[in-house]
């Protein structure tokens, strides 16, 4: 009698444990899940400029509807778009990327983020990474991007010098535009465009006339170049142009500190 009793409590106990681990895995499979085939893609190798395509696929490998509610990028040089944004369970999608290399260098990645109804998961980060090679090119870089001239009597012009240097491995060429300014290089007049070789720069002397203005001034001289990355630049000039009556009274205030 003791014997079956205790038979009894053991099949009593295997049958719990069957049934403790079945509903855990059915709970486990329970809901909407999603399941991407590959989260990362390297492109290795590749030049300057190119368009790269690629499709991750993914899966609902649960056993309710997976939604997918948004596809997002990091920037615009990377679009993705989703094949389908709802998914019965086992049905199978895609994301096709298309990742532009245009004015990147070097080792880059770039990232995608998809969100869906997926309780565990409700974000998953993919990446595109790639080894970009630029060919050679000029690189313009100045040395001021804004330029403070001051005070600056109603009768003078504004006087400003900056310097561009080519960084880069082929010539470059650059145009200073502005409505009312003069461009110098040692004191000569220029003729545009300027020309500068390979690891050179030139300074440039800008006079701009003031027409009558008055107070607090801002100037923006235009850069256009040849570097296909940076093609226009923009060069910031301010000032604060006052009269002889102002300056006269600013020396008297401020003598006893100048002497």
């Amino acid at each position: 009698m003791r014997l079956c009793c205790n038979k009894n409590k053991s099949i009593g106990l295997v049958i719990f444990v069957c049934l403790f681990f079945s509903g855990s895995l059915l709970l486990a499979k329970s809901g909407q899940k999603i399941e991407f085939k590959e989260k990362s893609w390297n492109i290795g190798k590749t030049k300057q400029g190119k368009i790269h395509t690629h499709v991750f696929v993914f899966r609902n490998i649960g056993d309710s509807p997976l939604t997918i509610k948004k596809v997002r990028t990091t920037c615009g040089c990377t679009a993705a778009l989703v094949s389908k944004k709802k998914l019965d369970p086992g049905e199978r999608g895609e994301i096709k990327v298309t990742f532009n290399t245009k004015g990147y260098e070097g080792n880059v990645a770039k990232y995608i983020y998809v969100e869906s109804n997926d309780p565990n998961q409700p974000q998953i980060q993919l990446m595109v990474s790639a080894e970009i090679d630029v060919p050679p090119r000029p690189i313009i870089s100045l040395d001021h991007y804004s330029l403070d001239t001051g005070l600056i009597l109603e009768e003078e012009k504004i006087q400003a010098r900056t310097k561009v240097k080519n960084r880069g491995e082929l010539e470059l060429e650059v145009i200073f535009s502005h409505n009312n300014a003069l461009f110098f290089n040692k004191g000569k007049k220029i003729s545009f465009p300027i020309r500068i070789a390979s690891g050179k720069e030139v300074e440039i002397e800008i006079e701009i006339p003031l027409r009558k203005k008055k107070g607090l001034i801002r100037e923006y001289i235009l850069l256009k170049s040849n570097d296909p990355r940076r093609p226009t630049l923009s060069l910031y000039i301010s000032g604060y142009i006052i009269t002889k009556k102002q300056l006269k009274e600013l020396f008297i205030r401020y003598k006893k500190i100048l002497d």
